[in-house]
């Protein structure tokens, strides 16, 4: 069993972490239940998207694909650099399409280059799933992609309800860890597919900080979904590399979720 940081609560702990903002590699699309077949539109940004904070500079993804049916589909050939603008800054990211044809689950996978934060001296990477669906019908949500570090959904990731709770469970190959700290992030500010630019927030970090949960022994974690919209999760340094160029490297695993209200 992988520990990273002592279990310091239980499965439905929340607690806040310092003032500073959450870094979060997104994946992003408006639309993520496909109702037609096409080329579904879709963002690559490194970003603070609760606050609409700072842009951080992607470089080349090193992978960019989707599992479908069990199937990978590579997508790298489909990635096209562009800048994207957020209150504060611009920062440059990708453009990308997901071909979306059969019925059922697209897991989208971004393993980005690492990027260096020099203001806490060491690299970041965040190893990131998405999720796209057609019709309703589940095929690959709830299954394992193999990759260095990832967080496992329990709840489907394209249909959760605003006021319900999600639960994951927090993997480095494919071993669960314990006592995970998990950075959460709502996507309060989303990007505008069509300027490339940052939409007004709608709704303000807690005053407190990030939010974090830990998973528990068994590498579980409970978060309550309180607002419909985008929720990220990043489990930190949970990946099994732990240096990049003779620095420390944080090797994070991300996963975004679709909640809902009930209208």
């Amino acid at each position: 069993m992988n520990v990273v940081r002592p279990l310091l609560a239980s499965i439905a702990c929340l607690c806040v972490a310092g003032a500073a903002s959450a870094h979060f590699q997104l994946a992003y699309t408006p639309e993520t239940m496909i109702a037609r077949p096409g080329d579904v539109p879709v963002k690559l940004i490194f970003w603070h998207p609760f606050e609409n904070g700072h842009v951080m500079d992607m470089a080349q993804p090193l992978e960019f694909y989707a599992v479908h049916r069990g199937e990978k589909i590579d997508l790298m050939d489909r990635l096209s650099q562009i800048t994207f603008e957020g209150a504060s800054n611009a920062g440059a990211a990708f453009d990308a399409s997901v071909p979306v044809k059969r019925s059922g689950d697209y897991v989208l996978v971004v393993v980005p280059a690492p990027y260096f934060e020099a203001s806490e001296d060491l690299y970041i990477q965040q190893i990131t799933k998405s999720y796209l669906n057609r019709n309703t019908i589940p095929t690959d949500w709830e299954a394992p992609l193999g990759l260095p570090t990832e967080i496992l959904p329990l709840n489907k990731p394209t249909n959760v309800l605003a006021g319900s709770t999600f639960t994951g469970r927090v993997l480095s190959e494919g071993e669960p860890v314990a006592g995970a700290e998990i950075e959460v992030e709502y996507m309060a500010a989303e990007p505008d597919m069509a300027t490339n630019t940052a939409s007004s927030a709608t709704a303000t970090p807690p005053p407190a900080g990030t939010l974090v949960v830990m998973s528990d022994e068994n590498g579980y974690f409970t978060f309550g979904i309180p607002k419909s919209g985008f929720w990220g999760f990043a489990a930190l340094g949970t990946g099994p590399e732990t240096e990049y160029e003779g620095k420390e490297l944080s090797q994070d695993a991300v996963i975004w979720i679709r909640a809902w209200d009930i209208e």
